[in-house]
């Protein structure tokens, strides 16, 4: 069975071509500061300094669809780093010091160098010695935020304690930038990005029609302008257009996988470079995807430009793999009860701890609460190696007889 392409890919690829050949430009020329910031960073503030942004999360993610990350890995060991901490971390240095980049797919050399590095910690601490590579390598200033975790109800003293963190990064990019800060440009920053997330999540939440118009699968390729443009009035372009064409779908009973008849949630990260087999596999076996954790992870909807601080740190701090235990099961929860899916997949990464939500029973309790089967499935983020094409098809086959014999 073939995947059913969207006529939005076209604008999809040409917004990330777009956003790589002016970073490109910019390293090259001078003509613009830029910024490296994790994925789930203070992006709203850095383009309001005027800063282009890139997102080496991003680049990761390319390097294990391309499937290169597994011959950049070893590069990154042999100089200390070990194949147990985070694959997009080692793939991207790697590749760093191979002098290689996906990217040369657009024309480009290589990653564009930057003027400062920013990271939260609010998705893992690999993420701030990731950046701390490159200060020291490139010289460059390294700045960040550091997010309280394992959180069930957000209290005012931490939502203040990462507001006041965001604002305190203000003098050293204004130094940086050579620009002043704009509180009214932030705003507007801001109002740009809780559309795109608004609009992200009405996308998203178009799989809970039956049958669903569009698969995880499709997801993690789409939500690349909710991590790399957000912010920005191309993003919120882009996600009018999509999301039309999803409601057009639904109107017309268009189905992503034909004859749909199993609906599962994706728990934890993608296997960039089987993508397509898994979707393959899946449309096969008549089961969708309907819905998952990871792509819900670029909504900010909690954005305010009336309480900019205040509504950035709750943003990223309401961020599900900063919560505890308890808030991620009843997340879960709630989705089941939108997406009305038959069973869950946790993919437990080997090098992604921080976002592997299957090794303290959650599976156990989840199935016990929902009546509805799991499935853990192990592999990693980029890493193949970690990965057992024959086991996983095996284990996703048994898996689809079992909600076979429950319908």
């Amino acid at each position: 069975m073939m995947r059913k392409d969207f006529q939005a890919t076209k604008s999809l690829k040409k917004l990330m071509a777009e956003h790589f050949g002016e970073l490109d430009e910019a390293a090259r020329t001078g003509s613009r500061k830029i910024a490296w910031c994790t994925s789930v960073g203070p992006a709203e503030l850095l383009r309001a300094l005027g800063f282009l942004v890139y997102f080496p999360e991003n680049h990761g993610a390319m390097l294990g669809a391309t499937r290169m990350a597994a011959d950049m890995i070893p590069y990154a060991t042999a100089i200390g780093y070990s194949p147990d901490i985070c694959s997009y971390l080692t793939s991207d240095i790697g590749a760093f010091l191979q002098n290689t980049t996906p990217l040369k797919a657009y024309g480009i050399e290589s990653v564009p160098r930057p003027d400062v590095l920013v990271f939260n910690t609010n998705q893992c601490r690999d993420v701030q010695d990731w950046f701390a590579w490159y200060s020291k390598r490139l010289n460059v200033p390294l700045v960040g935020v550091h997010t309280h975790r394992g959180i069930g109800k957000i209290h005012d003293f931490q939502l203040n304690d990462i507001a006041r963190q965001i604002e305190a990064l203000i003098p050293k990019l204004e130094e940086i930038s050579d620009r002043r800060f704009d509180l009214e440009q932030l705003r507007e920053t801001i109002v740009l990005s809780r559309r795109t997330s608004e609009l992200w999540r009405a996308c998203l939440e178009t799989a809970a029609a039956r049958p669903s118009p569009w698969t995880f699968f499709d997801a993690t390729i789409h939500m690349g302008p909710a991590v790399v443009a957000r912010g920005t009035p191309a993003a919120v372009s882009y996600y009018e257009l999509l999301l039309q064409e999803l409601q057009l779908r639904i109107q017309a009973g268009e189905a992503a996988v034909e004859d749909e008849r199993h609906r599962i949630f994706w728990e934890g990260m993608p296997i960039w470079g089987k993508l397509s087999s898994l979707s393959t596999q899946f449309a096969q076996l008549r089961t969708c995807l309907v819905a998952s954790t990871y792509c819900n992870s670029w909504i900010f909807d909690q954005l305010d430009p009336a309480e900019p601080f205040e509504s950035m740190a709750r943003a990223y701090t309401e961020l599900f793999i900063v919560r505890d235990e308890s808030f991620k099961e009843a997340y879960i929860k709630k989705c089941c009860d939108l997406y009305h899916f038959d069973g869950i997949i946790f993919h437990d990464a080997k090098t992604c701890p921080n976002n592997s939500n299957n090794r303290y029973g959650m599976p156990e309790r989840l199935q016990e609460k929902l009546d509805i089967p799991t499935l853990t499935i192990n592999g990693d983020l980029n890493d193949l190696r970690c990965y057992s094409e024959e086991q996983t098809r095996t284990n996703i086959e048994a898996f689809i007889e079992l909600l076979e014999e429950k319908s």
